[in-house]
C-alpha cells in the first residue's frame, strides 16, 4: 500500500475536531500521579514488582518511563481526564510562550538574505511550550514515538508532553497505511495537551557517524521541510508552523548544513507557492544550534 494521503486519515484520528484536555481532576498532582502508576503498573504483568518511590520528582518519571514504553492500547476516559490534568498542570507551570511575542528575523538581522525573513522566527526553546498552531517532530519511520524511557531526543519530549493519544494517532495512521513511513515524508496529528493545535510529523534522513554527506541525504532532508509546508498548507487553522532542528540529534546530520538547507528550503517554498502561512519558526534547543541558524541569516 502506498503512502497514505491526509484525506485518507484524517477522519480516522478525527482531525478536525479540536481536542479539549480535561481539567477535572486539576490541582490534585499527587494523587493522579500515584493512581495513574498503579494503574499502568496492574495493567502490565511485567512490572507486578516495579516499586513505586516515595518522592513525587521519582514517581513522576516512573509514569514517564512507563509511557514511553507502553505499546500503543486505547485509555479509559478516566485515566485520560487525570493524565490531561496533569500535563496541563505542568503546562501552566512551564508557562506556554506565545508566537506573537517573539522577535522577527528581519529585526534580528537588519541586512539578510531572505526575502521572507519578515515571517521568520529564531527562537531558543522548549518547542512543548511554543503556543503556535503546528509543531514538527522529528520523526522515526515507525512513526510510533520513542520507546526509550526518559530519553531526551524531541520524539519523545514531544510525545510525553502531548499525552498518549498522540501514539494512538499515529498507530492508527501506519496501521492503515501498512509500511514504514517514507524518509522526507509527512503526517500530522492533533497536539492534545501540547498548546499547538496540531503535531507534523517528520522522518529525517539518518547520518551514520563517520559517513560523508551525500546529495541525497541534502535533498530528504529538504523533502522534511516541503511536505510539512505543503501538508500544513492542506489546513487552513495553520498559519504558524514551529520547526525544529530536524535530524541534527541521534540522526546525525552535521549541523551547519542542516541549518542552511532548512532555511532556504522553507524560503524557496514560500516564494514558489501559495500559501496561508503568516509565521515560521526555526526552533533550537541549545546555544551551538542557535548560533548556526544566526550564521545562515548573517550570510
Amino acid at each position: 500500500m502506498p503512502q497514505l494521503s491526509l484525506k485518507e486519515y484524517a477522519s480516522l484520528i478525527d482531525l478536525n475536531n479540536p481536542y479539549q484536555p480535561s481539567f477535572f481532576y486539576v490541582n490534585q498532582s499527587e494523587k493522579n500521579l500515584k493512581e495513574l502508576i498503579e494503574s499502568l503498573l496492574k495493567e502490565n504483568e511485567d512490572l507486578k514488582d516495579v516499586e513505586i518511590p516515595q518522592e513525587y520528582k521519582g514517581k513522576r518519571s516512573l509514569l514517564k518511563a512507563i509511557l514511553n514504553t507502553r505499546e500503543p492500547n486505547p485509555f479509559d476516559s478516566t485515566f485520560l481526564q487525570k493524565l490531561d490534568s496533569l500535563l496541563q498542570t505542568e503546562l501552566k507551570e512551564k508557562s506556554v510562550v506565545e508566537v506573537e511575542e517573539l522577535e522577527m528575523v528581519s529585526d534580528l538581522v537588519l541586512e539578510n538574505p531572505f526575502n521572507q525573513s519578515d515571517k521568520f522566527i529564531l527562537w531558543q526553546g522548549d518547542i512543548t511550550q511554543l503556543h503556535a498552531d503546528a509543531i514538527v517532530n522529528a520523526a522515526n519511520k515507525y512513526m510510533l514515538g520513542c520507546f526509550q524511557p526518559l530519553h531526551a531526543c524531541i520524539d519523545n519530549v514531544i510525545h510525553s508532553a502531548a499525552g498518549p493519544q498522540l501514539r494512538e494517532d499515529c498507530n492508527t495512521i501506519m496501521s492503515t497505511q501498512e509500511e514504514l513511513e517514507k524518509t522526507g515524508g509527512a503526517k500530522i496529528t492533533r497536539g492534545y495537551n501540547l498548546p499547538a493545535k496540531f503535531v507534523l510529523h517528520t522522518v529525517g534522513p539518518i547520518v551514520p557517524k563517520g559517513t560523508e554527506l551525500t546529495e541525497k541525504q541534502r535533498e530528504e532532508l529538504a523533502s522534511c521541510y516541503v511536505s510539512c509546508l505543503e501538508l500544513a498548507n492542506e489546513i487552513a487553522e495553520i498559519k504558524t508552523i514551529a520547526f525544529c532542528a530536524i535530524s541534527t540529534g541521534v540522526f546525525g546530520f552535521p549541523k551547519p548544513e542542516a541549518a542552511n538547507i532548512a532555511v532556504r528550503t522553507v524560503n524557496d517554498w514560500l516564494n514558489t507557492h501559495s500559501h496561508h502561512f503568516e509565521k515560521i519558526i526555526f526552533n533550537v534547543f541549545s546555544d551551538e544550534d542557535y548560533k548556526e541558524y544566526f550564521k545562515v541569516f548573517q550570510i
